[in-house]
This record gives C-alpha cells, sequence and structure tokens, in this order.
C-alpha cells in the first residue's frame, strides 16, 4: 500500500515557524506513545536545536507501558526532558509546569542574575496531526486560558496563552507536516489516525495490524476475537466478521466492516495496551 502525503502548507508553515522560534524558550514536542518516532516531525530537531526541548509522549494510556519507557530512556538519552501522559486528563497536568521549570532552569538563573525576576518561559507546541496538540493545550491551560496580548518586540498579531504564572505559549497558527520517504512511516501514522481514513485501503491496512499484532502481540486476536491466530490473514478477518456479526445485507460477510471493526478498535485500546515500534527498531 502506498500511502500519500500533502505537505502543501509545509513551506509555509516552517518559514512561520522559524521566525516564531526566536521568540520561545522551550519547545514542547507532543508525539504519540504509540508510534513515538514515526510520529515526530524530522524538521523539528533543526528548527530547535538551540531551544530547550520537552518531548510529551500523549496517548501512553494506549500504549504498552514497558515500551513506553523503553522510548522515555531513548529520548532522554538524547538529551530531551520527557514526559508521559494522557492529555484529557488533569491529573496528567501537574507535574507538567515543573519539568518545564526544569528544563528552563539554566535561563531562569541568567535572568535571576541580570535582575529580571518572574520573566515567564516561553514556550512552543509543535506536532503532526492527531497527536493531542490541541487537547494538551486546553488541558494544560484551562478554562482560565487568557491572551496576554502583544509583548514589546514580538511581531505583530502574536498572542501568548498565559498558561501559569511562569508559564507564557505562544499561539502560533499552522502546522508543520512531516515530509517522509519511508512508507513503514506512513503505515504507521496512518494506523493512528493521523491520515485521513477516506484514502486509505482499510481492509489493506487491517491485513498490516493484524500482521504485527500476531507477531508481537500473539494471542491478543485469540483472546479479543475468539479466533485462530495461525490462519491466512484473510481467513482471520472473515472469522472475525462472522463472530463479530459483521454481515452486508444478504447475510454477507463484511470484511470491510470487520477490518474497519479492527482498526477501531486498536485506536480506541479496547484491543489493548500495543506500542507499534520499539527504540533501534527498524519494524
Amino acid at each position: 500500500m502506498n500511502f500519500q502525503w500533502y505537505p502543501g502548507h509545509m513551506t509555509k508553515a516552517k518559514r512561520q515557524m522559524q521566525e516564531d522560534i526566536k521568540l520561545i524558550d522551550l519547545v514542547i514536542e507532543l508525539v504519540d506513545a504509540r508510534v513515538p518516532l514515526a510520529s515526530r516531525n524530522p524538521d523539528i530537531d533543526e528548527l530547535g536545536k538551540n531551544k530547550y526541548r520537552l518531548i510529551l509522549m500523549n496517548k501512553a494510556d494506549l500504549a504498552d507501558k514497558e515500551k513506553t519507557k523503553q522510548w522515555s530512556s531513548y529520548f532522554k538519552e538524547m538529551g530531551f526532558f520527557v514526559v508521559s501522559l494522557d492529555a484529557r486528563t488533569k491529573n496528567s497536568m501537574k507535574s507538567i509546569t515543573d519539568i518545564v521549570m526544569e528544563a528552563c532552569k539554566e535561563k531562569i538563573e541568567r535572568d535571576r542574575k541580570r535582575g529580571i525576576k518572574n520573566r515567564p518561559v516561553r514556550a512552543m507546541v509543535v506536532g503532526i496531526p492527531n497527536v493531542g496538540k490541541s487537547t494538551f493545550i486546553n488541558s494544560y491551560a484551562g478554562k482560565a486560558c487568557a491572551k496576554t496580548g502583544n509583548k514589546p518586540g514580538v511581531t505583530k498579531g502574536k498572542q501568548w496563552i498565559r498558561l501559569s504564572k511562569s508559564v507564557e505559549l505562544l499561539d502560533t497558527p499552522g502546522i508543520l507536516w512531516p515530509k517522509f520517504e519511508d512508507q513503514s512511516v506512513g503505515l504507521k501514522l496512518a494506523l493512528i489516525g493521523s491520515i485521513k481514513d477516506e484514502i486509505l485501503n482499510v481492509d489493506e491496512l487491517a491485513v498490516e495490524l493484524i500482521k504485527f499484532l500476531i507477531s508481537s502481540y500473539p494471542g491478543l486476536l485469540s483472546e479479543r476475537y475468539d479466533v485462530n491466530e495461525s490462519g491466512d490473514i484473510t481467513d482471520i478477518i472473515i472469522e472475525i466478521a462472522k463472530n463479530r456479526k459483521c454481515v452486508s445485507k444478504g447475510a454477507e460477510v463484511d470484511y470491510s466492516k470487520a477490518a474497519a471493526l479492527v482498526i477501531d478498535d486498536f485506536r480506541s485500546g479496547k484491543l489493548g495496551k500495543i506500542t507499534l515500534e520499539i527504540p533501534n527498531s527498524q519494524e
């Protein structure tokens, strides 16, 4: 299956970020904990190379806990601060400000020595589609999300959101889209829903997911759908369709409905806590 990606506004968004990055202290990058590497934008490291960095591994509630620990260690070894979270829950937000302060402590100390007190850390949140960027901002800012207006020396029209007394977020329009040639990256992004299903072949997507699950999480499909995992992939999907009563008019087995069911169950966590890649893996 060939995955198409449409980076139509990438150049404009990239240019905008190159301007905005000058105004901030910290880049907060959201990734999907189920595909921490595939969901990273390859341009971010270059654009944010002189900034403090925090990676938020969102949707950790859907990911394999052991593999999330491995990814956390992997990113920390690269020099990032790392937090695993579910951005939908307020509890996940409690430690974020402390981590932001820790990440930027050198900057805060420099300010103190210069006699600058209480200048908030300025942060920018980045992330590819469907990693939960907006959910995180809304959860972190809460209902008290207040725009503090234009700051001196800041490009006209830029808005800063006061997240706390200590942190301000640059509210920037547009998303940087990753450009990839590796089709396995496209597959992983398609599976988590970062590529519109309308342009995908869901039947083929389900086949790839089932192959992966049989290899990496044996017994999971059998437990969920009461199927024989040793059979042909097509037969497994037909068996799932029969067991889950996925039928079309005329009581015929609806193969595509069963395929979509498996994809939906993976995305919602009903299949279990699953991570599609591990550090230093070529899967």
